[in-house]
């Protein structure tokens, strides 16, 4: 059965990254980017338990030192570059079915490489999705700067191309003025788009058990605050100067919690 109350935050840790060695529990400030994961997930008012699903027993000792449960290791086959986030979903919440008799209903994917979020903002987003009756998941994004519409392909004799065929934009006056050079209108031309980030993203059980798909087609929106994701060490290395200029609420809590672990 599912229970409809419950609210878990998972979040997803596995080994072997390539972009930067095992990043996700690289040392960022004196802790491993994990642990402010499973922070956030601790200190919100709306998450009722934390959850880490890894195939590495490292990780795993590591997530249940800084308050997570890790009640089983996931699969080799579920963890692979090619595998999806909707594999490791299912076998969570199957793993739950078969073991505990129940499957809350909101999971909060919280990503390790999104080290730094505010705990308020991620309850207003389970918030949010909790009072919708419509809404098949919640996801994060934040505004782009500029439109990728304005981006370039290069084709196979080095030429860039605009990714659109003009008539797209027919209708757009500036279009038809600029003729088949739409990129270079300004951005103020093009519809606001947003970036999908790791701020906070929430699943229904009922959905992802139920259907083929992991957010189904009724994607609530919600713009999180402009967030830097680590997929290379210069973005590990510009999060440790945010943190040297910026006081983090997280970093204070690990410090206040796990004082032994800083250097």
């Amino acid at each position: 059965m599912l229970c409809m109350t419950n609210v878990i935050a998972i979040i997803p840790a596995r080994a072997g990254s390539k972009s930067v060695a095992d990043k996700n529990i690289a040392l960022m400030a004196g802790f491993p980017l994990i642990a402010y994961s499973i922070a956030a997930a601790r200190k919100s008012s709306l998450i009722d338990r934390v959850l880490v699903s890894t195939d590495s027993q490292q990780y795993a000792d590591l997530a249940i030192k800084y308050g997570a449960e890790v009640p089983f290791l996931r699969p080799e086959e579920l963890s692979t570059d090619t595998s999806t986030d909707r594999e490791f979903m299912l076998h969570a919440m199957h793993w739950c079915l078969d073991n505990e008799a129940h499957v809350p209903e909101y999971w909060v994917h919280l990503r390790p490489t999104t080290p730094l979020r505010d705990t308020h903002i991620m309850d207003q987003a389970i918030s949010r999705l909790m009072a919708s009756g419509r809404a098949t998941s919640l996801r994060s994004g934040h505004k782009a700067p500029e439109s990728p519409i304005k981006w370039f392909q290069r084709d196979s004799e080095g030429f860039f191309r605009g990714l659109f065929d003009k008539h797209n934009f027919g209708k757009n006056r500036l279009v038809k003025e600029q003729g088949s050079e739409y990129y270079n209108l300004p951005k103020e031309a093009f519809p606001q788009v947003f970036i999908p980030d790791g701020y906070v993203d929430v699943l229904k059980a009922d959905h992802v058990m139920n259907n083929s798909t992991l957010h189904g087609e009724l994607i609530m929106g919600f713009e999180s605050p402009v967030c830097t994701e680590v997929d290379s060490l210069e973005e590990l290395n510009y999060l440790q100067y945010q943190l040297s200029q910026n006081p983090s609420v997280l970093l204070n809590y690990l410090k206040a919690e796990y004082t032994e672990d800083v250097a």
